[in-house]
Order: structure tokens, then C-alpha cells, then sequence
């Protein structure tokens, strides 16, 4: 059986980033922030996308389309935990209601129709 290297290759580098991150925290959180923020995720998430067989490259469009209105969003999501956090509360209530936030968000994104594929 023969490895996709085209599948298997973003998976390992969002492996070594989220490693990294945890060597990190503790020598230098600014490192730690910079690489938990980097536009990793949307490169990857586009060479899985386009590596499928039916893929075209016109196919970019509407799918960044989509990148540029999901990333509002999850700047909810991250509005939310910074709010949460400097209200006290600890991770798990604070990512509930970072996600729920973002899928709230995500549900009137689509209602409005920025999510067309």
C-alpha cells in the first residue's frame, strides 16, 4: 500500500506545529502565540482540498471565498475566550462559549449566504 504523501504531509506539519507550540510555552510565549496564530491551517487546508481528483484550480474562488468570511467567525471565537478569560473563567467554560460564539456566528453566516460552494 502505497502512502498519499499528499494527504498525509499536512497532517504531520499540524503535528509538528501544535509540538512545537508545547515546547515553546514555556521558553517563550510570544513564540508559542506566533505560532499558534500562523496561517498554517488555510495552507494546508487548501493542498488537501486541491490535491482531490475533481479539483480545479477555478475551484479556488468560491472555496477562499469562503476562508475570508470564516475567519470572522473565529475572530469571535477569539473575542469570546479573551473576554471569558478576563472575566475569570476557566478553559473548558471559556472554549464552550468560544465555540458556541463561532458556530452561532457560522449559522448567520450561511443564513446570510457568505458560504456558497
Amino acid at each position: 500500500m502505497a502512502i498519499d504523501w499528499g494527504r498525509v504531509l499536512p497532517v504531520i506539519v499540524s503535528i509538528l506545529i501544535i509540538l512545537l507550540v508545547a515546547v515553546l510555552r514555556d521558553q517563550s510565549r510570544v513564540l508559542a502565540v506566533i505560532l499558534a496564530t500562523m496561517p498554517i491551517n488555510i495552507p494546508l487546508a487548501l493542498w488537501v482540498i486541491s490535491s482531490g481528483s475533481t479539483f480545479q484550480q477555478t475551484d479556488f474562488v468560491p472555496i477562499t471565498r469562503g476562508l475570508i468570511f470564516g475567519l470572522i467567525p473565529a475572530l469571535a471565537f477569539t473575542a469570546i475566550l479573551y473576554f471569558a478569560a478576563r472575566a475569570g473563567w476557566s478553559l473548558v467554560p471559556m472554549l464552550a462559549a468560544g465555540y458556541a460564539g463561532w458556530a452561532i456566528m457560522l449559522l448567520i453566516g450561511y443564513a446570510l449566504g457568505f458560504f456558497r460552494f
